[in-house]
């Protein structure tokens, strides 16, 4: 059944707000991708206080400087955003050149420093500001554990942690977002050419209905699911601490 989204407006802004004033904290701070979970965190932040500060960190991929940079300045005007830009190209390529004199970094490595540098970035000016980390992944991502650990798996607070993607894009229709942004495939712009659905082998709407019904339908796609949620358990789960 679809949700009442003018309802989940009003209890997510809610909820921020509460969250804002039990913590003491003074405002929020979030990764402004130019993507769709990004889109509707900004959103709902910025519904919730005028403290919101966007921060676009483009990391080597051209992507990052051309469309997603440009749907993430739309966003930000569109919605009253502060936005401001932080390059991580030359940050990354200082820690892979320091870690290569000792180790040879994988390409799966490789692609998650990126997504670290920007979660470091964040709670740099975070605690800087007195303010919170908005998380920006959705429970699509979570099931398929398609998110990096200690990257933008980490994070004060989520106010979208339970919305599925087909939620996602229902949420950002009802709130007027950038077109583009609605439009454009999912990708978390970490080198040329990346999509989620061609990485994951899958598309969102399967993985929807996997965790709606239990299976899309399709054998093969359900098998794929299963083995990234079955791989991805330990990113769900709290850290092992010896003695507990």
């Amino acid at each position: 059944m679809k949700r009442d989204y003018e309802k989940e407006l009003r209890e997510r802004v809610d909820y921020i707000r509460k969250l804002l004033e039990s913590s003491g904290a003074k405002g929020i701070v979030f990764g402004n991708s130019g993507g769709k979970d990004s889109a509707l965190v900004g959103i709902l932040c910025q519904k919730a206080t005028d403290k919101v500060l966007a921060v676009c960190m483009p990391c080597q991929s051209k992507r990052n400087f051309g469309e997603d940079l440009d749907d993430a300045v739309a966003l930000a005007e569109q919605f009253g955003i502060e936005n401001v830009v932080v390059d991580l190209s030359d940050t990354k390529a200082a820690l892979t050149q320091a870690v290569e004199k000792v180790a040879e970094i994988s390409q799966q490595a490789s692609t998650n420093i990126a997504p670290r540098l920007r979660m470091t970035t964040l709670y740099a000016i975070a605690q800087s500001r007195g303010y919170l980390v908005a998380g920006t992944g959705n429970k699509s991502e979570y099931y398929m554990g398609y998110f990096t650990k200690w990257g933008d798996g980490a994070y004060d607070f989520n106010p979208i942690a339970d919305l599925s993607v087909t939620e996602i894009y229902e949420f950002l229709t009802y709130l007027k977002a950038p077109e583009n942004i609605i439009k454009k495939a999912p990708s978390a712009g970490l080198f040329e050419g990346q999509t989620d659905e061609a990485d994951m082998g899958v598309s969102y709407a399967q993985v929807d209905a996997v965790m709606q019904k239990g299976s899309c339908g399709n054998d093969k796609a359900d098998a794929i699911i299963a083995g990234y949620h079955a791989r991805s358990h330990h990113k769900r789960q709290p850290v092992n601490r010896y003695g507990e």
